[in-house]
C-alpha cells in the first residue's frame, strides 16, 4: 500500500486464534464423545448447585437477623471479594510473566505490524482469562444467591457484571505492571529470584492486611464494649482503599436500594487510570524486557544429586525409577511450574491464620452445632485446597510431555510405568501436605480424638482419589501444544476435574455428616463411643466411593495411554 496508511488489525482479529482454538476444542469434545460432554454438564450443574445452596442457606439465615442482616451480608461479601482479590493478585503476577514474556506467539506478534496498545490489550485480556477463571467459577453462584435472597431484580446480572469487570481488570493491570518492571530490573535468567521476591512480598502484605482487618471480631460481638461499637465495625468498610470493597459496596447499594454513585465512580475511575498507567509502562518498558527475556532463554541445566535418591529407590523397577527422576527434573527446571508453590504457601498461611483466629476456645460459649459445622467446614476447606493443588501440579503431568510423547510411546517403555510414576510423584507430596494441614488445623480447633481420626482417614482417602481424578482428566484432556504449564489447569479438562473433585468431596462429607455428628454429641455428653450401624455404613460407603474413584480412573487412564496414536 504505497502512499496510504497501514491498517492496524483490530483487537478482535488479534484474539481470533485464541477464541477459535477454544471453540474448536469444545466442538471436538462434543463430537468426539457425547458421554464425556454430558458428564461435564452434569458435573457443572452439581457444582454450581452445591455452592449456590450453601450461599443461599447462609444468606437466608443472615437476612432474618433484624437490623444487622444487611450489614452482615455486606461485610461477608467484602471479605469474600478481598480473599478473591489476594488470589487474583498473585495469580496475575505469575500468569503475566508467561503471557507477556514467555508465550510462543510473541515471536509473531512482536514482529507483526500491530500497534503497541492493541498488543497490550490482547495480552492483558489473555492474562485476565487464565488467572481469573476459578474466581469467576466460584463468584457466579455466590452472586446469584445474593441477587435472589435480596431481590436484586432482572437488572442485577448487569450490575454484577459492571461491578466484577473492573474488579478483575485492576489486579491484572497491577500484576502486569509489577512483572514488566521487575523483568527490566532483574535479568530474565534470574526469574527464580524474581518470583521468590514476589512471593515473599505477597506473604508479608497479605498477613499484615489480614491481621489489621481482624475479621474474627465479627463472630464475637461480646468482645466489644457495647452494641454501638459492634455496629460501627459492621458499618465500616473492610478495606476502603481496595477494589474489593468498592465492588461489594456497588452490589449491596443496588440490593438495598441505596443511591450512592461513589463506589461506581471509584471502581471505574481507578480502573481507567490503572489501565492507562499500565499501557504507558508497557509502551516504555515492554520491548526492553522482552529483549532481556530472549537473551536469558538459554538456561543452565543443573544435574540433580541422584546418589541418595537412587539408593533409596533401589527397590523400584529401573523404568519406574527413571520416570520419577525425569519428572522431578522437569518440574524444577520449569519456572512456571515450581513458582506456583509460592501461591500455595501464601494460601496455606492465610488458611491456617484464619483457623487460628476463630474464637472457639477463647472463653465464649459457642453452640455445639457451630463447633461441629466448623469442624466439617475445615475438612471441606482442606479438601478444596488439595483439589486446587492437584489441578496445578498433577493434572498437567501428561500434557507436559508435549511433543516428546511420541518418543515415549514408540519406545519399549511401559506406558503404565510412566502413569504410575506420575501418580505417586504427585500423590506422596500431596498426602504429606494433606495430613499436615489437617492435623495442624484440627489441633488448633481442639477437636476430639474421634473427629481427628475421621478427618485424617477421610482426607487420606480423598487425596488419593483426587490425585487419580486429576491424572485421569489430564490423560483424557491433554494439552500437548500448550505454551505455558500454568495455563493447562484453565483448560476444558481442568475445569471438569475441579468440578468432579469438589462434587466427590461434597458427597463424602454429606455421607459422614449425620453419623459423625451423632458420635460427637455422645462424646460431648460423656458417653462411651460405640460403632453404630449408621457409622459403619457411612465408613464403608466412603471407603468404597474413594477406592472406586481411585482405581477406576487409573485403569481408564492406562487403557487410554495404550490406545493413543501418534
Amino acid at each position: 500500500m504505497s502512499g496510504g496508511a497501514r491498517v492496524q488489525p483490530s483487537l478482535w482479529i488479534i484474539l481470533t486464534p485464541k477464541w477459535r482454538g477454544v471453540l474448536a476444542r469444545v466442538r471436538q469434545e462434543r463430537a468426539g464423545s457425547r458421554a464425556r460432554f454430558a458428564v461435564f454438564a452434569l458435573t457443572g450443574v452439581a457444582f454450581w448447585t452445591a455452592v449456590f445452596g450453601v450461599a443461599y442457606r447462609v444468606l437466608s439465615y443472615i437476612q432474618r437477623v433484624q437490623d444487622l442482616g444487611t450489614l452482615l451480608a455486606g461485610k461477608m461479601l467484602g471479605v469474600i471479594l478481598l480473599a478473591f482479590l489476594s488470589i487474583l493478585l498473585l495469580s496475575n503476577v505469575i500468569t503475566a510473566l508467561s503471557t507477556f514474556f514467555l508465550a510462543k506467539d510473541l515471536d509473531l506478534l512482536v514482529g507483526a505490524p500491530i500497534g503497541w496498545f492493541r498488543l497490550y490489550l490482547s495480552k492483558l485480556f489473555e492474562t485476565i482469562v487464565h488467572s481469573s477463571w476459578m474466581v469467576g467459577l466460584l463468584a457466579l453462584p455466590i452472586l446469584t444467591a445474593y441477587g435472589i435472597v435480596f431481590s436484586g431484580g432482572p437488572l442485577f446480572p448487569f450490575v454484577a457484571i459492571a461491578a466484577i469487570v473492573p474488579y478483575l481488570v485492576l489486579p491484572a493491570v497491577a500484576g502486569t505492571i509489577f512483572t514488566v518492571v521487575l523483568v527490566n530490573v532483574f535479568p530474565a535468567r534470574r526469574t527464580r529470584e524474581l518470583l521468590g521476591l514476589v512471593g515473599i512480598g505477597a506473604v508479608a502484605v497479605l498477613v499484615v492486611l489480614l491481621r489489621l482487618m481482624r475479621p474474627e471480631q465479627l463472630a464475637r460481638p461480646e468482645g466489644f464494649r457495647n452494641f454501638i461499637d459492634y455496629l460501627t465495625v459492621l458499618k465500616a468498610p473492610t478495606s476502603p482503599w481496595l477494589p474489593s470493597q468498592w465492588s461489594a459496596d456497588m452490589l449491596m447499594n443496588w440490593l438495598t436500594r441505596v443511591s450512592d454513585p461513589w463506589p461506581i465512580v471509584k471502581l471505574w475511575g481507578v480502573g481507567g487510570l490503572a489501565l492507562a498507567a499500565g499501557a504507558a509502562i508497557h509502551r516504555r518498558l515492554f520491548h526492553l524486557g522482552y529483549s532481556k527475556a530472549q537473551e536469558g532463554a538459554v538456561r543452565k541445566v543443573r544435574r540433580p544429586l541422584r546418589g541418595p535418591a537412587a539408593r533409596a529407590l533401589t527397590w523400584l523397577a529401573p523404568q519406574k525409577r527413571e520416570f520419577l527422576f525425569k519428572d522431578a527434573r522437569l518440574f524444577f527446571r520449569d519456572n512456571t511450574q515450581w513458582s506456583q508453590l509460592i501461591l500455595l504457601v501464601v494460601l496455606l498461611l492465610i488458611y491456617i491464620i484464619n483457623i487460628r483466629s476463630l474464637p472457639i476456645h477463647s472463653g465464649e460459649r459457642i453452640p455445639f452445632a457451630l463447633v461441629t459445622i466448623i469442624s466439617f467446614l475445615n475438612l471441606g476447606l482442606a479438601g478444596f485446597v488439595l483439589s486446587a493443588v492437584a489441578a496445578r501440579f498433577i493434572f498437567p503431568g501428561i500434557s507436559l510431555e508435549g511433543r516428546q510423547m511420541w518418543l515415549l510411546r514408540s519406545s519399549p517403555l511401559d506406558p503404565r510405568a510412566m502413569l504410575w510414576s506420575k501418580y505417586w510423584m504427585g500423590t506422596i507430596p500431596l498426602l504429606a501436605l494433606a495430613i499436615g494441614i489437617t492435623a495442624l488445623t484440627n489441633g488448633l480447633l481442639k477437636v476430639s480424638p474421634f473427629m481427628m481420626g475421621v478427618s485424617l482417614g477421610t482426607i487420606v482417602l480423598y487425596t488419593m482419589a483426587a490425585s487419580a481424578l486429576a491424572l485421569t482428566f489430564g490423560v483424557f484432556y491433554p494439552q500437548f501444544g500448550t505454551e505455558n504449564a500454568a495455563q493447562i489447569p484453565t483448560s476444558f479438562g481442568g475445569i471438569v476435574y475441579m468440578m468432579a473433585s469438589l462434587c466427590l468431596l461434597a458427597l463424602v462429607i454429606m455421607i459422614e455428616a449425620l453419623p459423625v455428628t451423632a458420635q460427637l454429641r455422645a462424646w460431648q455428653r460423656g458417653e462411651q463411643l460405640e460403632a453404630t450401624p449408621e457409622l459403619l455404613v457411612a465408613g464403608v460407603l466412603v471407603v468404597g466411593i474413594c477406592a472406586a474413584a481411585t482405581v477406576i480412573p487409573l485403569r481408564l487412564s492406562a487403557r487410554r495411554l495404550e490406545l493413543m496414536e501418534w
